[in-house]
């Protein structure tokens, strides 16, 4: 199994947010804002290709919405969706599946793009099957007041109309080693894959734990509708992934690709980090 991060852009919000009710005296030790209050955050996907399949995790923000949309996430740096999979010899025909891990839209919008002529919709990776978990969609496509403007129904209800969306149902295994687990605090239905390497676990920790300084339990964003759901969650998660000797990467993080996790006094806690490529190339641990 070969597995290729793929740095879509970065994109800023309210550092408070992020951090919900830690102190911004306490966060931005962790993760610094900049004078306006704003922390840069990441959208990193990840490519895993096994055999002839090539799955395609969450897809960013898109390119469907206004100037004045974008004009408030500040966007920058990054390769592009398409420049990602093109650095390692991909191009979104060649991907065969599409992994969304919530429907938000800076993790699904990616999927989704108005045609170069015409009008409507088409799919950005026209050969791929669109996993997605049942209560996440069914949750979307009715959006609550609080979640409304971050399900773009022009970034759904498209997956669907193309005959490509298939509906996850609890813990599923999509291919051999690449299994997903769903978790509710962040928004119900939320898909958090799991994926064999052979060499070890990897956990694509999407917004379960967007960041390494969203390790500590408390450290949680405001955006997660059900906090004390979430702070479980990851307290499983993270026990799990210790005692497993998995490795978390992270989705959001400007700074931090992945890292393997110790046991303290405070509870779990990031060990070392690195590089994904460092740990396919050994020279991080195994």
């Amino acid at each position: 199994m070969e597995l290729y991060p793929v740095h879509i852009s970065n994109f800023k919000v309210d550092g408070g947010v992020m951090f919900g009710v830690v102190p911004k005296a306490i966060w931005q030790k962790r993760y610094p804002a900049d004078e306006n209050n704003l922390v840069n955050l990441a959208l990193r996907s990840l490519l895993v290709k096994e055999g002839d399949r090539l799955l395609f995790i969450d897809t960013g923000w898109g390119d469907k919405q206004d100037e004045k949309f974008f004009s408030h996430l500040h966007l920058n740096g990054g390769d592009g969706l398409e420049g990602g999979l093109s650095q390692w010899g991909f191009q979104p025909e060649d991907v065969t599946d599409v992994v969304l891990t919530h429907l938000h839209a800076d993790h699904c919008g990616g999927t989704i793009r108005r045609p170069a002529e015409g009008h409507g919709y088409e799919p950005v990776f026209p050969n791929a099957t669109v996993w997605v978990s049942r209560d996440q969609w069914n949750w979307a496509i009715n959006p609550n007041l609080r979640e409304k403007d971050a399900f773009l129904q022009e970034n759904i209800l498209p997956i669907q109309e193309s005959g490509r969306l298939r509906l996850v149902t609890g813990k599923q295994e999509i291919i051999p080693g690449f299994e997903v687990h769903m978790v509710n605090g962040h928004t119900p239905g939320q898909m958090i894959p799991v994926i064999d390497t052979g060499q070890g676990r990897i956990i694509y920790a999407a917004d379960l734990v967007p960041t390494l300084a969203h390790i500590p339990l408390l450290f949680n964003m405001a955006y997660d509708l059900f906090q004390l759901d979430t702070i479980e969650e990851k307290k499983k998660f993270l026990e799990d992934a210790h005692e497993n000797g998995d490795i978390l990467f992270f989705e959001h993080d400007v700074y931090y690709q992945c890292c393997n996790l110790k046991a303290t006094e405070k509870g779990i806690r990031p060990d070392q980090v690195f590089t994904l490529e460092a740990y396919r190339s050994g020279q991080a641990p195994a």
